[in-house]
């Protein structure tokens, strides 16, 4: 098989991976204070698995509020489904001061990187093996495969389309998060506090997602799968 050219397809780590004679752009984001929506997005690629093999999936994130702005499935590595998210993302928000993804292929191209700086967007990125320069889209990650792809297993592409729409609408509109003071992206996103950060709340207690009473501990305990059976999304 090796001499035939012939091999098994399969999961396989680094999908970022240098291309030799591309421009690596330097880190900005070292010591930034970043403290309101659109100042910096983040960007980066993911595998989706299905019950039968996998597809690819692209976010592109705001770093300040933890919206997912805009993001595409795909069966093939390529920098076309990228392009396509971040079009729709400047498109429908306008362009961030700051963009960073990670050193793969698909984002050193001169097709990505032109588009970015066609909107006047600085370009930043992760060290090489870095995962900490990028550490919210590693946490989005997170958050997708344990609170709904593991739960399912995708047949067809379409169901995978659908299930991560599902989430990720929810993940935007009415996931509390931790980081933001127990508010939603949306929330922060729409209306950020005047100084940047989330206000703090002072003794208000929210419902619990899993048993629909208040909170008395402001903590929101979330339980995704439960909350989407329950049909209130």
């Amino acid at each position: 098989m090796r001499r035939m050219g012939l091999e098994a397809l399969y999961r396989k780590p680094s999908l970022s991976r240098r291309q030799p004679g591309h421009r690596i752009y330097p880190y900005l984001l070292r010591d930034l204070a970043i403290s309101r929506p659109n100042h910096v997005w983040a960007a980066d690629i993911t595998y989706i698995p299905m019950l039968r093999g996998f597809v690819y999936l692209f976010a592109v994130l705001d770093w300040a509020s933890r919206r997912v702005l805009a993001w595409r499935l795909s069966n093939t590595l390529t920098t076309d489904f990228c392009l396509d998210a971040v079009q729709d993302a400047v498109g429908r928000y306008g362009p961030p001061e700051i963009f960073n993804p990670d050193q793969g292929c698909q984002f050193t191209s001169q097709e990505f990187t032109g588009l970015l700086t066609h909107h006047g967007i600085q370009i930043s990125m992760d060290g090489k093996g870095g995962w900490r320069d990028n550490v919210f889209v590693e946490r989005l990650w997170k958050s997708i495969n344990y609170e709904e792809v593991y739960l399912h297993a995708y047949e067809t592409i379409s169901a995978a389309q659908q299930g991560l729409e599902r989430y990720l609408t929810f993940y935007n509109q009415t996931r509390p998060h931790r980081a933001l003071d127990g508010q939603t992206p949306d929330g922060v996103y729409f209306d950020p506090c005047p100084h940047g950060a989330p206000p703090r709340r002072q003794n208000t207690a929210r419902r619990h997602l899993r048993t629909n009473t208040f909170c008395p501990t402001n903590r929101g305990h979330l339980c995704w799968d439960r909350y989407a059976l329950s049909g209130k999304i």
